[in-house]
């Protein structure tokens, strides 16, 4: 126990320290002090301003937006002191006279007290939605599964790309399952965000991990899970799906008004689109099924309308020109980093949407 007690205020000091080491935090606290040097220099070069140091306020009050309070305490000092100086210097090193500005020395004190409680309540909101983003995290990863590296005949990895570093979830989902009818796979997003997004994407996947194992038609899977979306949807909600079963090198599709999955072949990326577009899942669909043959090398992407709505000045982010270069070869997990990193790169700023992300390899001799 007395361990334990003395370990706790060390581990404190530690987590201290190395929140000083973010080069952010360093970044910004060397800028808050150079700001109480520039102001000083400036008012330094006008002798006869003595009430000049009122504006030694504003470092503080700036730091207060993005240091923590310890720091913010910190920067204020220094501006309290360089205030002091100021007026030492002003009037010839007499204290007594730098004791009749009293009330500019308040001024900058109430500033330093505001400051830090401005930052005291800010790390306590950024705190909360830390502890916030981490529990929406678990929830994500409880409802999207891991999955493994190698299902039947295919190399697969997964991805999911937030558009917010915030605690708000999305309702993009995906699967694959190995069954007695084939790998089958889902990927699919729920219109709208937040708890009544997840609610309806874990019933869907719910449904799809029961329906995958007893159905053998994968359109009899769309009637159960269309069911289950307007069993469990408001007026307004839907969800967007791809199903796709392989069974013996024959791939076959069934799209629910989602973005068409994309082939890629022998340097060569086209779109796997059927010849009418069924509705999404709870507006009764009636998909048709759309059949590939594979070849060994072939790789199939799926994604989410995060991803093909991502646009940069009014263009979208040309995924089909950049399949090959980005997905096309190498390892399929390093494969999405790529496209994740060329995305963010090409848009320049936030996503709008969240986005999932199945890339499929083919290799039925590495079973």
């Amino acid at each position: 126990m007395r361990t334990t007690m003395r370990r706790r205020p060390a581990m404190a000091r530690a987590d201290r320290l190395n929140g000083w080491s973010a080069p952010s935090v360093r970044s910004a606290f060397t800028a808050a002090f150079a700001v109480v040097v520039v102001l000083v220099g400036l008012r330094l070069t006008v002798r006869d301003d003595s009430h000049a140091v009122s504006w030694l306020a504003l470092p503080p009050l700036v730091a207060s937006a993005f240091l923590p309070w310890r720091w913010v305490a910190g920067v204020g000092l220094a501006s309290m002191a360089a205030a002091f100086g100021y007026l030492w210097i002003l009037h010839d090193f007499a204290v007594s006279s730098v004791a009749a500005y009293g009330v500019d020395f308040l001024v900058v004190a109430v500033a330093v007290v505001i400051s830090a409680a401005v930052a005291i309540v800010r790390e306590r909101d950024d705190e909360r939605l830390k502890r916030l983003t981490q529990l929406a995290s678990v929830v994500q990863q409880a409802i999207l599964r891991p999955i493994g590296e190698r299902l039947g005949p295919f190399d697969i990895a997964a991805r999911y790309v937030s558009a917010r570093s915030g605690a708000e979830i999305g309702g993009d989902l995906y699967e694959a399952l190995d069954t007695d009818f084939g790998v089958r796979i889902i990927i699919g997003d729920v219109r709208g965000k937040g708890l009544d997004a997840v609610r309806l994407s874990s019933t869907v996947l719910g449904s799809y991990r029961h329906v995958a194992f007893e159905r053998a038609d994968q359109r009899c899977m769309i009637t159960d899970l269309d069911h289950a979306v307007a069993r469990n949807a408001g007026d307004e909600d839907f969800v967007t799906a791809i199903l796709l079963q392989e069974r013996g090198g024959t791939l076959e599709i069934v799209n629910c008004g989602h973005p068409p999955p994309m082939l890629v072949r022998d340097g060569v990326a086209t779109y796997l689109e059927p010849e009418s577009m069924a509705p999404p899942l709870g507006l009764n669909p009636t998909p048709s099924e759309l059949t590939l043959r594979l070849q060994p090398g072939d790789r199939i992407f799926l994604y989410t309308d995060g991803l093909a709505e991502a646009r940069k000045d009014g263009e979208f982010f040309p995924i089909r020109e950049r399949a090959w270069s980005l997905i096309g070869h190498g390892n399929v997990g390093d494969g999405l980093a790529s496209l994740e990193s060329a995305l963010r790169r090409w848009v320049g700023g936030p996503l709008t949407d969240d986005i999932a992300l199945l890339l499929l390899d083919y290799r039925p001799d590495s079973d």
